[in-house]
Order: C-alpha cells, then structure tokens, then sequence
C-alpha cells in the first residue's frame, strides 16, 4: 500500500512540475481572406527559456501571417498568431515544435478548409455614386508633374547631344587645338635629344610623321598617306598651304627621305633649323586657314 501511495506521490508531482503544451484553432473553415487566430499556450515553464520559430515565420507558405505576439512570465508562454488564407483549398497547419529548456514539446496538427463565399451570380454594387471632383491646375501638377519632368529631361538631353554633335566635335577638330596639340609633341620630340645624339634618322622620321599628322588634321589632305613627291604636288594644286609653308614642308620632307635612304648625313644646325621651321609652319598655319576662308567668301 505504502508503495502504492509513493508512485502516486511521485506521478503528481513530476506532472505538476513537467510542462505543458495546449494549444486552440478558433475556425476549421475559413472564406478567401478571413482573419483566423491559433494560440498556443505552454503551462509550467518555471523561467526555462523557450526557442521557436521567429515571429512571423511560424506557419507554412500559404498561411499570411497578420499579427504574432509572444507573451511570457515565470509560468507560463503563451504565442496568439493571427493568420488569412487567400487560396481555396485544404490546407494543414503541421506539427509545430518548442524547445523549453531542451525538451521539445510538439502541437496538434489542423485541417483548414479555405473556401471563396462569392457566387457567380452575385452582384457587386458600390457603396456609393462615383462622384465628379473638379481638378484645378495644381492639382492636375500633381498628378502629372513626373511624367512632364520626365518630357523635360528627355528634350534637353536631345539638346544637348545635338549641339555636342554640332558644335563638341568642331572645337575638338579646331585649327587651335590641333595647332596646340602638334606643338605639344613636337616639344616631347626635342626631348628625346635625337639632334644632341646625333641620331638623324630617328629625328626625320618622328619630325615628318608629326608633320603629316598635322597636314591631314588642319588642312584636310591626304599627307598620312602620300608620298612625298605627290604629296608637294597636291599642296601646290590646293592652293591652301602659302607658297612659304610650302617651301618649308617640301625642302624638309625631301631632306627626311635623303636621311631615311642614308644618302645624306645632316649637322646639328641643319636638324635644329629644320625643327624650328616645322615649329613655325604650325604656328602660322591659322593664318593660311584665315586666308582661305577669306579667298572662300570672296
């Protein structure tokens, strides 16, 4: 009797201090939409920690989850999820687990009928009138201001690349800058100290081949491709370059191709006269192209 009395004894005390987990759907079948509540309520916790899912993350795929609050003290946990369906169809809520201090304890699962209580045949009337707003131009602002800002940014970005196309192009093909730039590489040429060296025939070729860059690029001739002979002849015909400038690039473009073929042998004065004067045919270059246009207008 006595042993009797100790397993009962023993049996109420571990149930008085084991958890327990009870948990309660309010609907079992629910219309499109309609806002049910799953609470679910664990007894005796006695301060032990309890892990589940994160709030919001609680049900499967198809449940929306609206509001899911956790309250919880010394005794009790208690999780209220408020939750739509807006599918038809059966739908399961599966077991779902807590772990109270490492022990994990396990929910009933539940059946959903989710059905759409709409009928075919069933009218949808407003509740009230449409009724007319008059708009004021303010108004009007607002509703349209993005899309006619939007307008605005396309024309002037229009604008914009057909004055690049227009004006951007001819600046950067301007006799000035291609004035300058010649006269920036033919300063990195007297940098390379090809007439203190001695070395004649790198200093021609670099020379000629700045110098037929420039032709082409101010006077629009054909003098990157060329040769010299026909090149000479091209320039008088044109009429473009002054008879000056002309004697310039023919005695030391033909000089170049001497040196080239090895047929003569310059001095330092001779490469330092022909450099300036190549130098001095760039600078005045713009004068030819002003004549030019002048003769044109003519």
């Amino acid at each position: 009797m006595k042993k009797i009395l100790f397993i009962l004894s023993f049996l109420i005390c571990g149930n008085a201090f084991s958890q327990i987990l009870s948990s309660n759907l309010e609907k079992k079948t629910l219309a499109l939409g309609e806002v049910n509540r799953l609470v679910i309520k664990i007894d005796n916790v006695h301060e032990l920690q309890v892990v589940a899912a994160p709030k919001n993350e609680l049900l499967p795929f198809h449940f929306e989850e609206i509001k899911d609050s956790i309250g919880q003290n010394q005794n009790s946990y208690e999780r209220k999820i408020e939750f739509s369906v807006y599918e038809e169809g059966k739908f399961t809520i599966p077991e779902l687990e807590f772990n109270v201090g490492g022990k994990i304890l396990k929910t009933i699962p539940y059946e959903i009928d989710v059905v759409n209580t709409a009928q075919k045949a069933d009218q949808i009337n407003d509740i009230m009138n449409n009724k007319e707003v008059k708009l004021e131009t303010k108004d009007y602002w607002e509703l349209y201001k993005f899309y006619i800002l939007a307008a605005l940014a396309v024309i002037a970005l229009i604008i914009a690349i057909i004055m690049f196309i227009k004006w951007g192009r001819k600046s950067k093909s301007s006799p000035a800058v291609a004035t300058n730039q010649t006269l920036k590489e033919l300063d990195s040429l007297k940098k390379k100290k090809y007439i203190e060296g001695g070395d004649f025939r790198a200093f021609y070729v670099e020379l000629i081949d700045i110098s037929r860059k420039f032709i082409a690029k101010q006077y629009h001739l054909p003098a990157d491709v060329l040769l010299t002979d026909d090149l000479i002849d091209v320039m008088k015909k044109n009429n473009t370059i002054s008879q000056e400038n002309e004697k310039i690039v023919e005695d030391v473009f033909l000089r170049g191709d001497l040196v080239k073929f090895a047929k003569t042998f310059p001095d330092q004065t001779t490469m330092e006269k022909d450099f300036a004067d190549i130098r001095d045919f760039v600078k005045r270059s713009s004068k030819d192209l002003e004549f030019e246009n002048l003769r044109k207008d003519a």
